[in-house]
């Protein structure tokens, strides 16, 4: 190429540069003047030879003269005249710049190049190949266009793929790499460490060849009449997974709960898009493979009593004696139903703790506590040790501090609080349905812990509640109860329910023998001994005997009271003696005159015979008959 291109156009021809004229390589020569040279150089350029031979014979001898006498010449002589020679050129230079800024004496105006001449045949081919290509192209355009129309025109249900994109991009983490565009589905951002990246592909449904499609029944397959994307997952995350826990005991489902993101059980619908749908499927899959692997890594870990056994997607834990906890991981690569079948008991309460464990743990890890690096652990001790000193905390307050649970652990104390939760709500509910007399009411805490429940029980007497009431409050906790009555005894109990049994019983004959004796206080009558635990007799199966000893206004009557609880009867024993004059002691230093006939033959009464609603009732209105009539005189 001689010449430099001038431009192309759109139809790719190249438009050359002319050659400069005559006039102009003239003016671009005489631009190229150097005007530091001296003028007799100058007049030598458009002077005659005659002239040039004399001028260089000059020179010939002045410079033969220089040498002569250069040697007597003062040593700073060439610095000085390079220096003038130098100020020169620059005066020069000034006094050209202004004339040509002025356009006084100087115009530089651009010459004038001769037109091109151009062939008319060649010009009409230039044109005609031009417009050959932009038509090519707007043909091309206008064929996109229609067969787009004509797609939506016979599948509306089709939606546009940047709007499709747009959708998923407000959902997800999407970025190109290369010509693709990748999503994540992992819990990175949120502090997950499992190991698995959870990469996901985005392509255009219409642009994939006929071989490379799913059918329909995978996850993965996106139907083109439905849409514009097409969102490829790896085959490990495909098909529906899910976290059964469950509580045996005896081979006896307990407790079940089933873990899923997507909702209580696999049969799940959605309003979102296909895409969407695999999306969430995928994410589901990736959310229980993280908490499944993390809780079998933790079961070989610790050191139990019993060992946990981890045994390919199941893990067993022993939560009480012969009670055994079971987490498995359940994942299949269909939607179909008849697999995994229907959940027909189901824990939401587990099911929410077990999703707040892992999601508490990616939380500590992106929110590490201050002073900490920026991209790395908290620096010095934590918040709480710093004030252990100020707060004056002791021993056993920093060995707390030091401890902490794991996510199997919390899990095993969760499910042992669930355990005895339901053991204790069906103590108190058996014993509410067998007992009669008196009524045993159980309000549960609606605001508990994971690991602690709290009930309060009230012992009540139909028609007599504002007379007596015994109230006590049971904390549940992992392995234990802790009772804390009306006086403010403390009473702790381990795991077996017969504990809690023998409690609620010991409190129906404390609350029985109590109301009889504010009932009697009532009446009048005196109360001369009372047992809550009476040591006389044959032993009970279960449980104590109490006992009380009333007497009448008068003193003539006594009425001797023995309970035994024993659901589901209540056996109540009643007996009356009377109080002769005769053999009686008169004594100023004992008061009473039945002290001295304590060994007199008491009558029993046939209790069950009585009038009455329940137990207080009766012995009201056997003391008011027996207040009424007189003794008979011996």
């Amino acid at each position: 190429i001689e010449n430099v291109i001038q431009e192309i156009t759109y139809d790719g021809t190249e438009i050359y540069q002319p050659p400069l004229t005559l006039s102009e390589s003239l003016t671009r020569n005489a631009c190229r003047i150097d005007f530091s040279k001296d003028l007799d150089e100058t007049e030598t350029a458009s002077g005659t030879l005659a002239k040039t031979a004399i001028k260089e014979e000059k020179e010939d001898e002045e410079m033969k003269d220089v040498d002569r006498f250069s040697a007597n010449l003062w040593p700073w002589d060439s610095v000085r005249n390079k220096l003038r020679d130098a100020m020169t050129e620059v005066c020069v230079l000034s006094d050209v710049l202004a004339i040509a800024k002025r356009k006084q004496y100087m115009v530089l105006d651009p010459v004038p190049q001769d037109p091109q001449t151009v062939k008319p045949i060649v010009q009409i081919f230039a044109r005609k190949k031009a417009l050959s290509n932009a038509a090519n192209i707007l043909l091309t355009g206008a064929e996109q266009l229609r067969n787009s129309q004509s797609e939506a025109k016979n599948n509306r249900n089709v939606s546009d793929f940047h709007i499709e994109l747009l959708r998923l991009r407000q959902n997800w983490r999407l970025k190109k790499v290369g010509n693709t565009i990748v999503g994540d589905l992992s819990y990175k951002t949120a502090g997950s460490k499992f190991p698995h990246n959870g990469i996901f592909e985005v392509t255009k449904a219409e642009d994939e060849p006929e071989t490379e499609k799913q059918p329909p029944s995978t996850p993965t397959s996106i139907p083109k009449p439905n849409s514009a994307l097409r969102v490829t997952v790896p085959s490990e995350l495909q098909g529906v997974a899910y976290i059964k826990v469950i509580t045996q005991k005896d081979q006896e489902d307990l407790c079940t709960a089933v873990v899923n993101l997507m909702g209580h059980g696999p049969n799940i619908t959605h309003q979102a898009g296909i895409w969407q749908k695999s999306l969430e499927y995928a994410q589901n899959v990736l959310f229980c493979k993280e908490l499944f692997n993390q809780l079998a890594r933790e079961a070989v870990q610790l050191q139990a009593p019993i060992p946990h056994v981890v045994v390919g997607n199941q893990i067993r834990a022993t939560l009480l004696s012969g009670i055994q906890l079971i987490i498995s991981l359940c994942h299949s690569t269909t939607f179909d139903s008849a697999s995994t079948g229907p959940i027909t008991d189901h824990d939401h309460v587990l099911e929410h703790s077990l999703h707040q464990l892992l999601r508490e743990v990616h939380y500590k890890n992106t929110h590490l506590p201050l002073p900490h690096h920026i991209h790395g652990g908290p620096m010095g001790p934590s918040k709480k040790r710093m004030l252990a000193g100020p707060m004056a905390a002791d021993r056993y307050e920093l060995l707390e501090m030091t401890k902490s649970q794991t996510l199997l652990e919390q899990i095993i104390a969760q499910a042992q609080h669930i355990f005895m939760r339901k053991r204790t709500q069906y103590v108190l509910d058996t014993l509410a349905r067998d007992v009669k007399d008196p009524q045993i009411i159980s309000h549960w805490n609606s605001m508990n812990s994971p690991t602690m429940s709290c009930v309060k029980i009230n012992i009540v007497t139909y028609g007599y509640d504002t007379v007596c009431r015994t109230t006590l409050s049971i904390h549940v906790k992992e392995r234990s109860l802790k009772c804390i009555t009306r006086d403010g005894r403390v009473m702790l109990m381990s795991y077996e329910p017969q504990e809690l049994r023998d409690l609620i019983l010991c409190q129906i004959n404390n609350h029985q023998i109590s109301g009889l004796q504010l009932v009697a206080k009532c009446m009048a009558w005196q109360t001369l001994s009372n047992s809550n635990h009476l040591g006389i007799g044959p032993v009970e199966p279960l449980g104590n005997a109490t006992s009380c000893l009333l007497a009448s206004p008068n003193g003539d009557r006594l009425i001797a009271v023995k309970i035994h609880c024993d659901p589901p009867q209540i056996d109540i024993k009643v007996h009356v003696a009377q109080i002769s004059d005769k053999n009686s002691i008169e004594s100023e230093m004992v008061q009473g005159k039945h002290w001295d006939q304590l060994n007199i033959n008491f009558r029993e009464i046939r209790f069950e015979r009585l009038e009455g609603k329940n137990f207080l009732n009766k012995m009201e209105n056997l003391m008011a008959s027996l207040s009424a009539t007189p003794a008979p005189k011996t």
